[in-house]
């Protein structure tokens, strides 16, 4: 049994196969060809942050696939009240298939999984956001081919988007560019970890400059709204624009993991421009992470 709590959990033979499954699962879905290989199975759908696309997409896709799904909020059950995470973990795992968590601090979804019986997939922490990036990737490689040797441009807050986008960057052999304001950076520790596959720098001109794509995400996440004031300061300058997309290279792509506040991380023009791919994205969440319950549940599936 395996579980999907960051990029790390997975070997590169088997990210290749879970974007081959995509693709296929991706095409069946545009033809109207049903796919349901996890007829009778039952996905729990844990929420401790609010959500639209991670929602959508996992309901959508267990539905597609032939199972069902179950969404629980915090404040409608027993974790409301202080039930420990692995006593709620002994108890669901033994009553549905597999399980997503989308929750806040990073240590809540690893002690659920400690005790999990069945698979379980992280949907998103404060720490990392494992099924975006694996979308962004697999949006990358439908657009434009492999990521291996390409140069990516992270400009903004040093968040989970762009904690996740260091481990991509090891496993698929690709040079990250980090540009953020002074304060919001990555720590010294993961950067450590990171080595000769990224770069860290304070000017984001810099960090899109010949780059095969640029990527960008929300000043403030969910949980730092009350930093929000502060942030809209501190990051003046790194709003990605027509002239920091001149920078990167003529075919470099856009993405941003939605949602978007036009007029501050990025133009309207940039994300609703030819460059940009951020429907894509949104849209391949639901078909990698088809692939990837596929995977978890049933192994390499050929068919």
């Amino acid at each position: 049994m395996k579980h999907f709590l960051q990029l790390r959990d997975l070997e590169p033979a088997e990210y290749e196969h879970l974007f081959e499954r995509a693709r296929v699962i991706k095409d069946r879905f545009k033809n109207y060809v049903a796919y349901q290989p996890l007829v009778d199975r039952m996905l729990a759908m844990v929420f401790e942050k609010s959500s639209t696309r991670t929602r959508v997409s996992f309901e959508a896709g267990i539905h597609q696939l032939g199972g069902s799904s179950i969404v629980l909020h915090t404040g409608e059950t027993q974790l409301g009240r202080g039930e420990p995470i692995e006593d709620v973990a002994r108890v669901i795992s033994r009553m549905v298939d597999i399980v997503m968590i989308r929750t806040f601090e990073h240590t809540i979804i690893e002690r659920f999984a400690s005790q999990s019986r069945v698979p379980v997939i992280n949907g998103l922490t404060n720490d990392y956001h494992p099924c975006q990036v694996l979308a962004d990737i697999y949006t990358f490689i439908e657009h434009r081919g492999s990521i291996a040797g390409k140069s990516v441009a992270w400009i903004g807050d040093g968040n989970n988007m762009c904690n996740t986008w260091i481990q991509a960057a090891q496993i698929f052999e690709f040079k990250l560019r980090i540009a953020t304001p002074s304060g919001y950076g990555i720590d010294a520790a993961r950067a450590a970890t990171a080595g000769r596959h990224i770069e860290i720098l304070t000017d984001p001109l810099k960090a899109v400059e010949g780059a095969h794509l640029v990527n960008t995400d929300v000043w403030t996440s969910m949980g730092f709204e009350a930093q929000a004031e502060a942030r809209t300061e501190a990051f003046r300058g790194f709003m990605v624009d027509r002239r920091m997309m001149s920078a990167a290279r003529p075919e470099a792509l856009f993405m941003h993991c939605l949602p978007a506040h036009r007029g501050e991380e990025v133009a309207a023009d940039v994300l609703e421009g030819p460059q940009s791919v951020v429907w894509e994205q949104a849209e391949n969440r639901l078909h990698v992470q088809k692939a990837l319950m596929e995977y978890l549940l049933l192994g390499r599936v050929e068919a």
